[in-house]
Formats: structure tokens, sequence, C-alpha cells
């Protein structure tokens, strides 16, 4: 029997190691602040990705989406969201907080479970709700043991969720629509650096300023092509590779100390996920789709 993996799913998988990764090399530009960060990786990418439309002739494509009402709001939307999602990642990479971070990442795909369900309609099994409930009550529970709202795990899980979701159903091919995203966000980045961002001087070596455009644009383009491939529920089964990576480096590189409330937490998400694996995968194979090896 052909057993052909979805090129979505390879993209996922590209995207989300490479996402896993990423606090150790942002540890290297540390001595800028998030906004400094935040604004270098933006501009970058514009650049990287303007080259890329250039070479591959997207000019038509993209002249149909400033022309286009609805896709530029869209875009202006799943921008902010990024935005904002990229600015949290940062400060929490920049305050030795990875382990935060990488809980926020555990529980994102339980928000896409939620988000598929809701928005799009897409169907969710008893095994899935017990996932998703189980992963509430790791929140929950994480909340109550800190005496408030763990911002930082939420914001990201919320942020990414709803940007994979407004890119889903946005008919805009991954490098053109990225390449709109940083354009809008831009002409901002560009003021804070002018008036007022850290001079570089006092900031990493300059050849690694490139090379955040880079690793900021390259798993972005495959996570839009996957997701624009797969199901939403479906990226649950390949999402907690960032988050996995994210805490083994939190925790075996940089020493970050987790509580117990905070190993209980993650515990429960873990199993959650798990359990929502299990289920995803026997639906598909109900279904009759093809598991990858």
């Amino acid at each position: 029997m052909n057993r052909r993996v979805n090129p979505g799913i390879l993209y996922g998988i590209a995207a989300y190691a490479t996402w896993g990764l990423l606090p150790a090399f942002l540890k290297l530009l540390k001595p800028l602040p998030a906004p400094d960060i935040l604004a270098h990786r933006i501009l970058w990418s514009l650049l990287l990705l303007g080259i890329l439309a250039a070479v591959l002739r997207h000019g038509p494509a993209l002249r149909r989406i400033v022309a286009t009402r609805k896709l530029i709001l869209a875009l202006t939307a799943s921008s902010l969201l990024i935005g904002i999602n990229w600015l949290v990642y940062i400060i929490a990479i920049n305050n030795e907080q990875v382990a935060q971070a990488s809980l926020g990442y555990f529980i994102n795909p339980l928000v896409n479970v939620l988000l598929g369900t809701i928005v799009l309609r897409e169907r969710l099994g008893r095994i899935e709700i017990v996932a998703v409930v189980l992963a509430a009550f790791g929140v929950a529970f994480l909340a109550w043991e800190e005496g408030g709202v763990p911002v930082i795990p939420l914001t990201l899980a919320f942020s990414f969720g709803l940007y994979g979701l407004v890119r889903k159903v946005t008919p805009v091919d991954a490098i053109d629509g990225l390449l709109v995203e940083t354009a809008i966000l831009a002409l901002p980045s560009l003021a804070w650096l002018l008036f007022a961002g850290t001079s570089l001087a006092a900031g990493p070596a300059w050849p690694l300023l490139p090379a955040s455009g880079l690793l900021t644009a390259t798993p972005l383009i495959l996570f839009a092509a996957a997701a624009r491939r797969v199901r939403l529920t479906d990226l649950g089964l390949i999402q907690y590779i960032a988050p996995t990576l994210q805490l083994i480096l939190a925790v075996a590189v940089y020493g970050e100390i987790l509580a117990p409330a905070q190993w209980a937490a993650f515990a429960l998400i873990w199993v959650a996920l798990a359990i929502y694996a299990v289920g995803a995968t026997l639906s598909a194979r109900r279904a009759g789709v093809a598991i990858p090896d």
C-alpha cells in the first residue's frame, strides 16, 4: 500500500525543530534589548523575503494582495499577532525564562484544537476532548500555585494559535503572506531602531543580525506551508517538537530550575498531548489516512 507522507507534515517538522533550537541563537543576541532584537528580526526578514519574492517573480501575486482589502486586513491582523508572539518570546529568553516559553508552546497544540473546533468546525472526538480538559487543568493548577495567570505561556499559546488560524483561512502564498506581514511591521521597527534603539556597538557581532532574519523567515514559511496543507488539529501531532527541545535547553543547558508545581503542570500537559496524539492517530486510521512512519 502506498504510504505517502503529506508534505505539510514534513514542513511542520522542519519548522518546529528550528523553533525548538531558536533560544540558543537568541541568547547570542542578548546584549540587545528585546525590542531591538525584534526590530532586527523583522527588517532582516523583510530584506530576505523581498529578494526571494523577486527571484521567484511573485510581483503579480503581491500586487493582487495589496489591491485586495480583505487580504490586507487579514495580514495586518496576523502581523500584529506574530509581532506580539515574537516580542513576548524574546523577553522570556532574555529573562532566563526559556522553560516558561516552552510551556506556552506545549499549550499551543491544545489551543489549536480549540480554535479548529470552535472556529473551523473541525470535528473533535471524545479522546481529544479529554486531552483539552486535562491540559486546561494543568494550566489552572499552575495559575493557582503561582497565585496568578501564567502570562507568558498563555500569551505565546494564544497569539500563535490565532496567527495560525488567520493564516490558514487567508488564501495567500506562504512567502507572499509573510513578506506583507513583515512589510507592515517594518516601519515601526525602523522607527524604533532610529529613535530608541541601542547602538550596534553594544550589541552582538553584526553577522548575527542578518542570520536573525533567516532564522525568523524560514520556519514561518515552512509553518505557513504546513498550515495550508494539513488540518489545524493535526498540527498538534508535531507541535510539541519545539517546546520539548526548548525545555531540554532550559534545564540541561541553561540550568533553569522548575518548581514542583511547574513540573506537575508540565506532566498534565504532556499526558494531554499523548492522549490527543493517540486519539488523532486512531481517527486518521479509521478514516484511511496514511500515517507517517
